[in-house]
């Protein structure tokens, strides 16, 4: 039960007639814990965090996945261990919960508001259906897993790229300026820190994440997970995403390290430790957020993603020289995850080396203007491979500016259209030789999705089409067979699925907690 009361608003300085005063900065952690002002405060600080950083990395503002332009946020809204965006409240619900008894048997209220982790997780989920609002939509198990994974690797990133957290998390409370290069190792690394961060993270908001964000650092790799069955849960397979990923932020902060002298007896800098480690979370972070602008729209993939963070990496940072590429190759790999067999051999995407029409459409125009952007798709439809079958929609059009650590400066347009298609079972079996289940009725409708992003360089010359079209060959017809399958089995083809109670149902049942009836 919930306490059915409205708290009042908090009253807080706004900051805009001068430098801003946190009228929480000297409060007793027993205030902290227990004044909802503080709770609104700190679930609207690090939200617009999350928000800052994705608009950093993107080089343009973003909007929310929900209509409107600002997002309801709310610190209290329900008496029970979950917290989850919905796009059609416009809302981020967190709850609240009794937390483990004590030594003395005593039980605490555990908000799930206060949890960086927790907040950061929900405000990605906002945001990258705000980039990718079909992601949402029920297709392959990689793409929901997608958005969960995402979610944790910014949220655990996010930390890591503050120095103040790696400095209290590495070398325990007795660190000095100096630090042993033994504890500099890779395995030395992850067990003091990332072990650490993350236990920290999951103790109490277990009955709201889960045991993922450990479970994720200990998974052992070689094991061929993507095929497993066990692993196509939606969260499970999430963590493969944040393995990899946390795995690689480790070699880089190693190979990183390495360019840093010792001083004396074996001992590096402290300081330079910390912010070696803190460069390497901030700079993967970036290429985790500009990777999205370089995924098809529809039925992502692990590998899209893969080839995704290499193509924009070597966009804004041709020389690698701290192996960041690399070592998303070798620890993706490690979970069995290779780029896209679209890709170049350096798993990167391939540049397009098409001849396109631009006669034909205005160059100022098309950088900003679905319209424009669709004349341009439907004049250069053979050569984009699209095909005459079912309709185009131009989903959105987003200038782009990306500045790399040296502060060279990329500019591009991001656009992104979807191909629909509605067809009966007995169509696709018949017409289109689409491997459809049996248990599927011939005359039940169908819709099949293609779509692709395009990426334009600043004179509006088409750089990369990234797209999973709809049925232009054998595999795409074997991507949409697989699809209709995976749906028909998780029964999302059965019965309506409610997407506003999605990832409330997702969270719940990552939690072990079950919905009542009623």
């Amino acid at each position: 039960m919930t306490a059915n009361a409205l708290y009042q608003p908090a009253d807080l300085p706004s900051g805009l007639a001068g430098e801003y005063h946190d009228p929480f900065e000297n409060a007793p952690d027993e205030t902290l814990l227990s004044d909802p002002r503080f709770h609104a405060q700190n679930v609207y600080a690090i939200a617009m965090r999350i928000l800052a950083r994705f608009e950093f990395a993107l080089g343009r503002r973003v909007q929310w996945g929900c209509e409107g332009h600002q997002l309801n946020v709310l610190p209290h809204a329900f008496a029970e261990p979950n917290a989850f965006y919905s796009r059609d409240d416009r809302s981020l619900f967190f709850g609240y919960f009794e937390g483990f008894p004590d030594k003395n048997g005593d039980t605490h209220a555990v908000f799930s508001c206060l949890s960086h982790d927790v907040i950061a997780h929900e405000t990605t989920h906002a945001i990258l259906d705000g980039l990718r609002s079909r992601y949402l939509e029920p297709s392959s198990p990689d793409q929901g897993a997608f958005h969960e994974g995402l979610a944790d690797v910014v949220a655990l990133l996010s930390v890591f790229a503050l120095p103040d957290v790696v400095g209290a998390a590495l070398d325990g409370a007795s660190g000095g300026p100096l630090i042993n290069q033994e504890l500099l190792a890779k395995d030395k690394l992850a067990n003091s820190v990332l072990f650490r961060l993350a236990d920290e993270m999951g103790q109490e908001m277990s009955g709201v994440r889960g045991s993922a964000l450990r479970h994720s650092i200990m998974l052992p790799p070689g094991k061929d997970y993507m095929d497993d069955p066990e692993w196509r849960e939606v969260h499970k397979r999430g963590e493969l995403l944040v393995a990899a990923m946390l795995r690689s932020f480790l070699d880089i902060w190693v190979n990183r390290l390495s360019r840093v002298g010792t001083i004396v007896d074996g001992k590096k800098d402290r300081s330079l430790v910390i912010e070696e480690g803190a460069r390497a979370a901030d700079h993967l972070l970036t290429m985790a957020i500009r990777a999205v602008d370089y995924c098809p729209p529809v039925d992502l993939s692990f590998s899209d993603y893969l080839s995704a963070l290499l193509t924009v990496d070597r966009e804004v940072v041709p020389d690698d020289r701290y192996g960041y590429r690399d070592a998303l190759l070798s620890n993706f790999a490690a979970f069995g995850i290779s780029p896209s067999k679209r890709a170049d051999v350096d798993g990167s995407w391939l540049r397009c080396d098409e001849e396109m029409i631009y006669s034909r459409t205005h160059f100022d125009s098309m950088l900003r203007d679905n319209e424009e952007v669709f004349r341009f798709v439907w004049e250069n439809r053979k050569a984009l491979e699209i095909g005459d079958i079912g309709y185009i929609e131009v989903q959105s059009v987003r200038p782009s500016m990306r500045i790399a650590p040296d502060g060279f400066v990329l500019r591009e347009t991001i656009a992104e259209y979807v191909q629909v298609l509605t067809v009966t079972a007995g169509e696709l079996r018949q017409d289109f030789k689409v491997d459809v289940p049996e248990e599927i009725e011939f005359w039940r409708s169908l819709r099949l999705l293609g779509g692709g992003t395009l990426v334009f360089d600043e004179y509006g010359q088409l750089k990369y089409q990234i797209a999973n079209h709809l049925m232009n060959d054998r595999s795409d017809k074997k991507r949409q067979g697989e699809r209709l399958t995976y749906l028909w089995k998780q029964g999302f083809l059965d019965r309506k699925k409610d997407r506003a109670g999605y990832f409330s149902a997702l969270h719940l049942a990552r939690s072990g907690v079950q919905e009542k009836a009623g």
